[in-house]
């Protein structure tokens, strides 16, 4: 008799928890903004000037000999122009097709 009273008081916290975490996490999920609900607008056209800006930066420190800030700046103009395309490409595919 006194393993199946501790079984249920076992089981009953056991639910009771699951419970809690389950309407804790839906709670959460129901209360955050989702991903792709969230508005990014982005200027190609200054994320391109500044690419250039890095790309000459980069030729510039390439010339006074300084190779791992110079591979620094490049690497930096490629994520500003990789993410100018990404947001040209995103201007793109949003756009409604014109058979509609």
């Amino acid at each position: 008799m006194r393993t199946t009273t501790t079984a249920r008081r076992v089981l009953t916290s056991l639910l009771a928890t699951t419970l809690l975490a389950g309407g804790v996490l839906l709670g959460q999920t129901i209360t955050a903004e989702p991903a792709a609900a969230a508005k990014m607008t982005c200027n190609v056209t200054q994320l391109r000037h500044d690419a250039a800006k890095e790309r000459n930066r980069a030729a510039q420190l390439r010339g006074l000999g300084a190779h791992a800030e110079a591979r620094k700046a490049s690497a930096r103009a490629n994520a500003l122009e990789t993410r100018a395309r990404q947001c040209e490409d995103a201007d793109n595919n949003s756009k409604p097709p014109l058979w509609k």
